[in-house]
């Protein structure tokens, strides 16, 4: 088993280097576009946790990640920039609430219906920073200054330099990819891929599936925010239009693009999709139109995402991503 986790971890460590080495070979544009994607990529990996592993189809991220975002300039003032010992825990906090609401009445619901009411509450919490003078209204609020990560007087990290930012950005991804990756390969994941595959029977073994789901439900928001507050950093502005359903669907098309059967899936979703954007905003001047049908080709080529490419590089023998369809023991899942 060592041996094959370690031939399966090595096209993810090589990718690891590259990214470790863009920033120092790349003009200073690219780094802070990398930094968009991963940050991008985090919005993607957390709902794939909902919508790949839970079948839960959210409409509301877009919600969660705006809402990051105004936190961290609720946090601000316009004479220094918010310390991130306190700016950060306060808005990770605040999404986490409003999401196990938000989630609390939602999973009441199932199919079409739950899609539906994640998308209402969504499209709530957009008029409400939208309408009201609350974080500006229409026009948005400004982050003039970015958090200070620093410790009494003296600065750990300048999140004024676009490298230092990139490498925070890519911290968050990978510590976000291991906690989701953690948790689908713990019996909890199990329990959630047990619920989606048929939720009947895990009811009758015992599971408490609404808690399992709504658990779900709630990390994958509180990383949305997590991205959406450092989104709010790099740009130095944040508005309703972060809150869109819209945004909310870009983000599962990453997911579905990526692939939805494993971690590193959403991660090549969200990157092939910015990545595309920008080459073909430069090129044509109708580029959404070739950029919806390029998306329906790789669809139909990859009906497994991009994930199935990448697979390519891992050898034969390494250990395949878990059945999500599979019912795990009951013993295998503890009772919660």
């Amino acid at each position: 088993m060592n041996a094959l986790f370690q031939k399966s971890s090595k096209p993810i460590l090589a990718l690891l280097i590259v990214a470790m080495v863009l920033p120092i070979i790349a003009p200073t544009y690219y780094v802070q576009f990398a930094s968009k994607a991963m940050l991008m990529a985090i919005v993607a990996v957390s709902l794939n946790l909902a919508v790949g592993y839970g079948g839960l189809v959210s409409l509301c991220h877009a919600a969660f990640f705006g809402l990051g975002g105004y936190m961290l300039g609720f946090t601000s003032s316009d004479s220094a920039g918010a310390s991130i010992w306190l700016s950060l825990p306060v808005a990770l906090f605040v999404v986490a609430a409003v999401a196990a609401l938000i989630g609390a009445l939602s999973l009441r619901t199932r199919g079409i219906y739950f899609i539906m009411v994640t998308l209402a509450f969504g499209e709530m919490l957009f008029y409400f920073f939208h309408d009201t003078k609350i974080g500006g209204g229409s026009d948005g609020m400004y982050i003039y200054f970015k958090p200070e990560i620093a410790l009494g007087d003296l600065t750990l990290i300048d999140l004024e330099d676009a490298r230092a930012f990139y490498y925070v950005a890519l911290a968050c991804l990978v510590g976000a990819s291991l906690l989701i990756r953690m948790l689908v390969k713990s019996p909890f994941g199990h329990a959630l891929a047990a619920a989606k595959g048929n939720e009947r029977r895990a009811l009758s073994l015992g599971f408490p599936v609404f808690w399992i789901r709504l658990a779900a439900f709630v990390i994958s928001a509180t990383l949305a925010g997590l991205a959406g507050y450092f989104s709010a950093a790099q740009f130095g502005f944040i508005a309703p239009q972060m809150l869109g359903w819209h945004l909310s669907a870009t983000v599962l098309v990453m997911v579905v693009l990526g692939g939805m059967s494993s971690v590193l899936g959403p991660i090549f979703g969200a990157i092939a999709l910015l990545g595309l954007e920008e080459v073909l905003k430069a090129s044509f001047e109708h580029w959404k139109l070739i950029n919806g049908l390029l998306i329906i080709a790789l669809v139909f080529a990859l009906p497994g995402g991009l994930q199935q490419m990448a697979s390519l590089l891992i050898p034969k023998g390494a250990a395949p991503e878990p059945d999500l369809q599979s019912m795990p023991p009951k013993e295998a899942v503890p009772h919660v």
